[in-house]
């Protein structure tokens, strides 16, 4: 029986992942800052343990696989998920924005990835790391964002390299617009600037372009991650899946040709 921390836990993706990896039968650690939305996903299956922790501080993450070798004896999959904003250009970001950005975006990733690896190296688990679509495009004001999720991809094809031959398979997704409370925030943005007049018109709104037309659910996510873990992709490493109902496809240039 498989054991599996997914960071970012408490909503959205990371809840979804912890939800998915449950019924496929893994013990489920969720961890985050907030015990109360770990709390409330661990009540939803008794194979989700909460355990709150700050993805980007080193000796909480250290302590935390340690607890989950501790309680569950091994740790064979790791889903680095935790993630945050950093919404404004280049020239207006200031010094303390960007190196909040790059925390919640990449070092989460790094440190969790470190401080696993050696009980990955025994159990021959498994990573995934969430990114994003913006790690692949720019979105308008978002460097922050956008330079920690690209950098994720660096990461990822680093430790892909370096510890494939030490047993661990490294992976990466890149989702899309997915209904999440963090999506549901940005579109609220958009219905204050007038571009939607609810929510759902504003998902509308940022996919009418996207080939499947709609935004994706967390669960669609999840599944992927679940793919990733899986035996089904043992011999999938060092990879990035999109997952953004084919937005990557389109030719920006010719939209204006329907």
């Amino acid at each position: 029986m498989s054991t599996c921390l997914v960071t970012g836990g408490g909503t959205g993706i990371g809840a979804a992942v912890a939800a998915r990896l449950a019924r496929d039968g893994a013990d489920v650690v969720v961890s985050g800052r907030r015990r109360e939305p770990l709390e409330e996903v661990a009540a939803t299956h008794p194979r989700i343990t909460a355990m709150p922790a700050d993805a980007a501080d080193a000796s909480a993450v250290r302590a935390l696989v340690g607890e989950v070798r501790a309680r569950f004896g091994s740790l064979d999959g790791v889903v680095a998920n935790a993630g945050g904003h950093g919404y404004d250009s280049v020239g207006d970001t200031g010094d303390d924005e960007w190196r909040a950005s790059l925390d919640a975006n990449l070092t989460t990733a790094f440190v969790t990835v470190r401080e696993s690896l050696p009980a990955l190296e025994v159990a021959g688990g498994g990573i995934v790391v969430v990114s994003s679509l913006s790690g692949l495009r720019a979105a308008p004001e978002t460097a922050g964002y956008t330079v920690g999720k690209h950098a994720l991809l660096g990461l990822v094809r680093s430790v892909a390299r370096d510890y494939g031959r030490r047993g661990v398979r490294a992976n990466a997704v890149c989702p899309g617009w997915v209904r999440t409370p963090m999506a549901d925030e940005e579109m609220r943005v958009l219905v204050e600037q007038g571009g939607a007049t609810d929510v759902e018109s504003a998902y509308a709104a940022v996919t009418k372009d996207v080939p499947l037309g709609r935004p994706a659910e967390p669960d669609e996510v999840a599944g992927v991650v679940a793919f990733l873990l899986g035996p089904d992709a043992r011999y999938v490493h060092g990879a990035t899946l999109v997952v953004d109902g084919g937005a990557h496809v389109v030719d920006v240039p010719t939209l204006a040709f329907g």
